[in-house]
């Protein structure tokens, strides 16, 4: 059985996985910066994905509705992360490059990840450590100020940024930063200790969420022109976890 006919296509385009991403790229519907105004997002969960893509929404100036089950964004569990984060950006390293990065990626996950997500992860982690660096995260350097980097996860280079053992931590308080700095600017209104029920399906697509407010108890629809589920693994599922309990899997 193929993946198309057991229903777990990824809508990856065909052809070469290396040039999926680009190619899809090209395919997007743009938005004029003077319309973004108009349309709303709805972002689930305030983790590194969530606060970061709420942040960037509202700096781009959509309005954006954020929920979060946490009585802060910071509660989130990505400050569990503390290892580093790979990125194919510092070539001049040890010839590193995205087709290294790839392989490592596929390797490193036990040949389960889809080959052309791992190239369009690839592609996107340089601007990901670029971001990270310009909202405040406090990267380890080299003597001369550059971005220092260091093998980890059993990759063939160099190819880990790093804050001391805190990089979860620090990338979080800088996400959470930023989307608090938006929230401040109204372009980003934030719901915390709001748990998602489900998700609002018009013609095919998800325009909205179904909430309930864990202090209230009261059931409320949030309903916008797209909805950004970022709600993280399903942690507390199994009996053993090392996820905190707040990981409860309860939007997946």
């Amino acid at each position: 059985m193929t993946a198309q006919a057991s229903g777990l296509s990824g809508g990856v385009p065909d052809g070469d996985p290396a040039t999926a991403w680009e190619r899809r790229l090209l395919e997007y519907r743009l938005v004029s910066p003077l319309n973004r105004r108009k349309f709303t997002v709805v972002v689930v969960v305030t983790g590194l994905a969530g606060a970061g893509c709420a942040a960037a929404l509202g700096e781009l100036g959509y309005h954006v509705e954020c929920v979060t089950f946490h009585d802060a964004p910071r509660r989130a569990h990505s400050v569990a992360a503390q290892g580093g984060i790979n990125a194919a950006r510092g070539r001049k390293v040890d010839n590193d490059s995205v087709a290294r990065f790839v392989k490592d990626t596929v390797k490193g996950g036990d040949f389960r990840g889809r080959e052309a997500d791992c190239y369009r992860l690839g592609f996107e982690s340089s601007r990901v450590i670029d971001h990270m660096n310009a909202i405040g995260a406090p990267f380890a350097r080299e003597y001369g100020g550059s971005l220092a980097t260091r093998s980890f996860g059993g990759v063939q280079v160099s190819r880990t940024y790093y804050t001391r053992g805190q990089t979860g931590q620090q990338l979080q308080i800088a996400a959470s930063q930023a989307l608090l700095r938006q929230v401040h600017a109204k372009t980003v209104n934030l719901h915390t200790r709001t748990e998602m029920l489900d998700v609002i399906v018009s013609g095919g697509r998800a325009t909205g969420i179904v909430t309930r407010d864990l202090v209230t108890g009261a059931v409320r629809a949030t309903t916008g022109h797209a909805v950004v589920l970022a709600s993280g693994g399903y942690g507390n599922v199994f009996f053993r976890s090392t996820l905190a309990k707040n990981s409860n899997a309860t939007a997946t």
